[in-house]
């Protein structure tokens, strides 16, 4: 249960091509000549073809009660997303009852009048997949994807919370609960940069405005909420005639309207709902702040309060910050980044809401620059996009990238961002469920006068100027998430806010269905993986193809056995150089125009790397594969690595690896890693990859392309291609790509893991971060196994130890304690010696007491209170029941197969586990988790303020050693 991000408020937004299409690196082997010429690229589809296959068919129907019903028929898989969203978030809250949206987004996942548990229980029983639920200004909602055969199960549970909750509501829960989300605003709150939110909402809104205040709330108001003050508030907001419910997915109308009139139909409508005044403010002139906080780089930003969904101005708007800042070349990367190099990173975004939004623009500025000519930079290329607009091309380039946004999204039935989401935000935000497709035409038609005309008329108004340095945290202003309350009688008091009155509506309106027990699960159809069709080029290289025809993409992973363990180690970082330094151009094209080359198409090319795979990714629309492919190919096969370029690319890593030093997670894992595995060990390192700083800062073009040609080779690569196409095809079209690429005489490398992993005794590295609200804890060891191993049973009693929601310890200190908004554990599966690994960010005065509890927790679970037989069967359902929807994507296809053919495994892998959970025992799970779960060698890695930590963690009995957090 989290904030949903501004990133996802607004599904139809240009805004969102920002979030969906990221601006990756890439690499891979320089030794194959390089063209006389850029790749011939074939004309891309255009933006009308594009368009029209965004398209999700539905039906509507309204039961009396006022609950409004969409239903799209989607037969890909036997599965059924269902989202429940209702029309109530943060802009509702009134005075003293910040964060009471979000808080009862919490409460309504810990069980109902007739499902007494926690919700998410029957719901992994049921094997549901893409569940969670999520607050945000204007709405609540909850989701999940289940088999057909859970409907009725998954129907009754969102039923019951929406009509028979309050009797389940004690003030128990309500302790907890409130504990969990003020844990949850501390994660947020201890990260750089995590304040930023609270000083521009109590900066661009007035008082009492229902934007003015976060979703997350007050600590204040949180602890002052009273079992009255939730039950009214649900009362108020929670009724079916204000929300709205989707099912997307194997199931028809017919069947829809039979099950929802069931379940739904004798829920009472709750009282009317007033609509909300929430005019878009106006500063009455520019206000400057600066803020210091625990930051490694100074961020200038520049922030005006906009119109929302509402109001036509908001497509427009985005287009901009696409243009501006969005893209991969956009007029801030290429100015500000690129060409002056002042900044290392740039940003524009427009978040639009239901009735106002925020435009943001933040650069964060290169170490030895002043910030002050980085602000004046900003401010131009502002102005610059006020006075002239975008040319026609820019702005053909962020809609064709929106459009292929919109299409990789019809790939999911629901979760946070697939085709019920989307049918649901159109309704709730637009007031009809196809909005979407009448907003994505919009967006296709916009010109650049209509850009520029709606950039002069909001950028030109007084702004909120905002620099946060690096320094000691300054909480000035507001209590963090407080409601404010002004003088203006137009903008405070009750009446501002929705007051529901009674309805005479809300009566029985049928009978009421048998809610003794939960629906049984009907009859789950089993996994049905796509055959894994293979080739291979005439280099040698091994393709592996499977055909899923959903929507008209392509996905392909061009994968090397490399990863981070092939990193020198007197050169750590060298390959995420090299990694962004791919991003910087090919040998006939420059960053700017391989950045345009994939606008375009639509394309989405980028890279990444584990521990032992460094992979290049190609999302493509099937109407453009063939110029996606060939830009692929060049960017791949004939990198620049212009020195000009390195030194730029330099100096973003070393702001990276700064900022991850002040990312309390990042810190404890860069200390953790080397820790256990040691300092030859190929996973002795940093996890992240990014180095440290002497070597970034020592490392060679030369040194650079030497790794390149070394472990990026033909010889080292296997090619992985899930979509709309065909095995010929694929063969045809990778063949002429990347089919006369040769391997070097050379003998291919190999990392040596033939390393010992030093032996471990059970101690605490204390990492002193002063001032951080909650620490973050690791404990971990090395395992025996490799991950290559059969680790299904080991990875089902970490499953029941602490891998799902449910676990042992997330139950404990979570939903028990209320000192942590989550904690896990987790069985890595590298290639070499696995780990087991524990997670947990607790409340900083209760980081002692969580160690003893975490350790308590897995002495007794290795010891006489190992796997219990609902806890096997409860993980043995959820494992099988939730195969079906693990694999409802191309990515989670993509995913699979890559993970047969890395490890090993049969190509049935994937259809075989549900019988070998079946066959799983307790005894065996205990066993596993008595050899690997050991708590004597247990080294915990904290990172949290000493002054407060360190007196807490003496009567633990184990040796304590105090740093601080380095960059080495």
């Amino acid at each position: 249960m989290r904030i949903i991000t501004a990133c996802l408020a607004a599904v139809s937004s240009l805004a969102l091509s920002a979030c969906a299409v990221q601006n990756a690196s890439v690499p891979v082997a320089a030794n194959a000549p390089a063209p006389d010429m850029a790749p011939s690229m074939a004309e891309p589809a255009s933006l009308d073809a594009l368009i029209a296959e965004v398209d999700i068919p539905y039906d509507r129907f309204t039961l009396d009660n006022g609950l409004t019903v969409l239903v799209h028929e989607d037969r890909k898989a036997p599965l059924v997303a269902v989202s429940v969203w209702y029309g109530v978030g943060s802009k509702h809250e009134p005075e003293g009852k910040t964060g009471f949206a979000h808080l009862f987004e919490h409460l309504m996942f810990n069980g109902s009048e007739n499902a007494p548990g926690d919700f998410f229980q029957p719901l992994q029983d049921a094997g549901a997949t893409d569940f969670n639920g999520t607050t945000w200004f204007d709405r609540t909602n909850y989701f999940e994807t289940v088999p057909t055969g859970a409907l009725d199960r998954a129907l009754m549970l969102e039923s019951d919370r929406m009509g028979y909750l309050l009797g389940a509501v004690t003030q128990e829960k309500l302790d907890n609960q409130i504990g969990v989300v003020q844990n949850e605003k501390r994660q947020g709150d201890n990260q750089p940069y995590g304040m930023v939110e609270y000083l521009e909402l109590e900066t661009l809104y007035p008082e009492a405005h229902p934007y003015a205040h976060s979703t997350i709330g007050s600590l204040e108001d949180l602890s002052s909420a009273t079992l009255d003050d939730v039950k009214d508030w649900f009362r108020d907001h929670y009724g079916p005639n204000n929300a709205v419910l989707v099912l997307s997915g194997d199931i028809d109308t017919a069947t829809a309207r039979a099950k929802v009139s069931k379940w739904f139909g004798a829920i009472p409508a709750g009282p009317a709902i007033a609509p909300v005044a929430a005019p878009v403010p106006t500063l009455p002139a520019d206000v400057e702040r600066t803020l210091t906080d625990q930051v490694a780089t100074t961020r200038v930003y520049r922030i005006w309060a906009t119109p929302g969904l509402d109001n036509p101005d908001y497509l427009p708007l985005d287009a901009a910050a696409s243009v501006l800042g969005g893209l991969a070349s956009s007029r801030l990367d290429n100015t500000l980044v690129r060409d002056e190099e002042i900044a290392v990173r740039v940003v524009a975004s427009n978040s639009a809401f239901a009735q106002g939004g925020q435009f943001t623009v933040y650069a964060d500025v290169k170490d030895g620059v002043d910030p002050q000519e980085v602000a004046d930079a900003l401010d131009r290329e502002i102005a610059r996009m006020i006075a002239q607009g975008p040319t026609e091309d820019e702005l053909l380039r962020a809609k064709t990238t929106y459009a292929a946004s919109q299409i990789r999204g019809l790939d999911n039935l629901g979760g946070f961002a697939g085709k019920a989401p989307t049918l649901a935000q159109s309704l709730l935000y637009q007031g009809s469920p196809d909005a979407y497709k009448r907003e994505l035409q919009r967006a296709a038609d916009l010109t650049p006068a209509q850009v520029r005309t709606a950039a002069q008329t909001w950028l030109s108004r007084p702004v909120f100027r905002l620099t946060v340095e690096p320094g000691e945290r300054n909480e000035e202003g507001a209590t963090p998430g407080s409601y404010r309350t002004g003088t203006d009688g137009a903008l405070r008091g009750p009446a501002f806010f929705m007051q529901p009155g009674t309805d005479p509506a809300a009566v029985m309106t049928q009978a009421e269905a048998d809610r003794s027990q939960l629906p049984e699960i009907a009859e789950l159809a089993a996994l049905d993986f796509p055959e894994i069709q293979r080739a291979t080029l005439s280099n040698g290289i091994e393709v592996y193809f499977a055909q899923r025809d959903a929507i008209p993409t392509v996905s392909i992973r061009l994968a090397f056995d490399a990863g981070y363990a092939a990193d020198p180690r007197d050169s750590l970082g060298t390959q995420s150089l090299m990694l962004s330094l791919m991003d910087e151009g090919t040998a006939t094209l420059d960053a700017e125009q391989l950045a345009i080359a994939k606008e375009r198409l639509g394309a989405s090319i980028g890279s990444g790397a584990s521990l032992d795979e460094t992979y290049f990714q190609l999302d493509a629309l099937a109407p453009n594969l063939l110029p996606s492919l060939e830009l692929l190919s060049d960017y791949v096969r004939n990198p620049a690595f212009a020195q000009d370029d390195l030194d730029r690319v330099r100096a973003q890593q070393l702001n990276r690896l700064d900022n991850e030093l002040t990312s309390p997670g990042a810190i404890a894992q860069r200390a953790l890693f080397p820790l256990l595995y040691g300092p030859n060990h190929p996973y002795g390192i940093p996890p992240s990859g990014l180095g440290n700083r002497a070597a970034v800062e020592a490392v060679s073009q030369g040194q650079i392309a030497g790794f390149h040609d070394t472990w990026l080779r033909p010889d080292l690569a296997k090619i992985f291609v899930v979509g709309d196409s065909s095995l010929g095809e694929i063969t045809r079209l990778l063949e002429a790509s990347f089919g006369d690429w040769q391997a070097p005489a050379t003998s291919a490398p190999t990392k040596d893991f033939n390393v010992d992993v030093p032996a471990q005794q059970s101690r605490i590295v204390l990492i002193d971060r002063p001032n951080s609200p909650q620490s973050i804890v690791l404990g971990a060891r090395v395992l025996d196994q490799k991950g290559t191993d059969d680790l299904v049973p080991l990875g089902s009693a970490n499953y029941v130890f602490g891998g799902n929601f449910l676990s042992r310890i997330n139950m404990n200190l979570r939903e028990t304690k209320g000192w942590s908004y989550g904690v896990r554990s987790i069985v890595s599966r590298p290639v070499d010696r696995s780990s087991f690994m524990i997670y947990a960010p607790v409340q900083a005065d209760r980081t002692g007491d969580s160690i003893a509890e975490l350790r308590r927790d897995l002495s007794a679970f290795t010891a006489d209170k190992g796997v219990s037989a609902s806890e096997l069967s409860a993980l043995v359902n959820s494992n099988i029941r939730e195969l079906p929807g693990s694999f409802e994507t191309q990515g989670d296809v993509l995913g699979g197969i890559t993970s047969i053919v890395r490890n090993g495994w049969s190509d049935d892998y994937y259809e075989m586990l549900a019988d070998r959970y079946r066959g799983l025992t307790a005894a065996q799970l205990d066993a596993e988790a008595r050899s690997a779960f050991r708590g004597d060698d247990l080294v915990f890695v904290v990172v949290g303020d000493a002054d407060v930590v360190e007196p807490q963690l003496e009567s633990l009995g184990l040796p304590v050693e105090v740093r601080t957090p380095s960059g080495e």
